[in-house]
């Protein structure tokens, strides 16, 4: 049996779950700073305050290079949805801050894919998770890129014993997967969401090099930005070591995290383990990381999932193509 739904009683389920993804967000982020187990919030303020950052100029350079983060990323999406469609800068910025307040709570922010998806018709939607998987793969590219240029700087600069046997075992083990991930891709009846093998590839290949190279730009800036914004926030904490070493330690430490799986709220907990066995070779106390890694975190997620809560509230979804539940 099928049944229409009023427009108004879609409307109230649509503002519930809005309110739902927009109250879940702020309580977990209250959560995380009032509660953290690494950080208590009196210590965190304390460090700030002894710190060099409570100062005019200081605070409008950290927020400059926040909002140059987000804004690389808005103009990447807007790139990249240019293959199916133009849209404008605030719908972009709608769509991608939108987007990371919706998959705050969700496993590596998986729920940015189905959050951005849904500001598009259903004919678009298979299109802009590609898009989307294009753009979080291309910063997971340069964040590997780097890193591992990075962390083998500081492995050798540090002479660390890594435990070689347990990497050899590891790569065997992917290798094997995916070897047979590779095979299982060439017969016909693979398919992903839909999609075969073939359809994949020929979507990447449809689209323009000049969105690609545009898309890997935007990334690689990305990055240059806020690795600078950590290393920038170290100095103002009193610490007073070499760039390189320095430079080396914050790639090493955005390569283990990415390759971490978490939920993504507890990202601030897992990179401030990482960054403190890191930079306890560079004489560097640990309350410093562990307050930078806070105000990371503040900077570039909070006040942007803040922002974008106004554009959660806000999203108004079409019904225009789809007016009927089954039951």
């Amino acid at each position: 049996m099928r049944t229409t739904v009023s427009h108004k009683s879609k409307q109230f389920f649509a503002l519930v779950i809005k309110l739902a993804i927009v109250i879940g967000a702020a309580y977990f982020i209250y959560n995380k700073l009032a509660h953290n187990k690494q950080l208590d919030l009196e210590t965190f303020i304390s460090q700030l305050k002894a710190s060099k950052l409570i100062n005019t100029p200081i605070i409008l350079t950290l927020f400059l290079a926040t909002f140059c983060n987000w804004f690389l990323e808005i103009l990447k999406w807007k790139t990249l949805v240019s293959h199916i469609k133009q849209i404008s800068i605030w719908e972009s910025t709608s769509q991608s801050l939108g987007g990371l307040t919706a998959s705050l709570l969700t496993p590596n922010r998986v729920g940015e894919y189905g959050a951005k998806a849904l500001y598009f018709n259903k004919s678009e939607r298979k299109h802009i998770v590609g898009l989307n998987f294009l753009g979080n793969f291309a910063q997971l590219f340069v964040t590997l890129l780097f890193g591992l240029i990075g962390f083998s700087f500081f492995v050798y600069q540090f002479h660390i014993e890594l435990p070689w046997y347990k990497i050899a075992r590891i790569s065997v083990i992917l290798g094997i997967f995916g070897l047979f991930f590779f095979l299982g891709t060439r017969q016909k009846r693979f398919q992903v969401k839909g999609y075969t093998w073939e359809n994949l590839k020929n979507f990447i290949q449809h689209i323009s090099q000049s969105i690609h190279l545009k898309n890997i730009s935007f990334s690689i800036v990305r990055y240059l930005i806020f690795s600078h914004q950590f290393y920038f926030l170290i100095l103002l904490f009193g610490n007073d070591t070499s760039y390189a070493t320095t430079m080396s330690a914050i790639t090493a430490m955005y390569l283990i995290t990415s390759i971490i799986p978490m939920l993504f709220i507890f990202d601030v907990i897992v990179k401030g383990s990482v960054a403190v066995w890191l930079f306890g070779y560079l004489q560097i106390t640990e309350l410093h990381i562990l307050s930078i890694v806070a105000l990371m975190w503040v900077l570039n997620f909070v006040i942007p999932s803040i922002v974008g809560s106004y554009f959660v509230l806000s999203f108004n979804p079409s019904y225009k193509e789809d007016n009927t539940v089954s039951l």
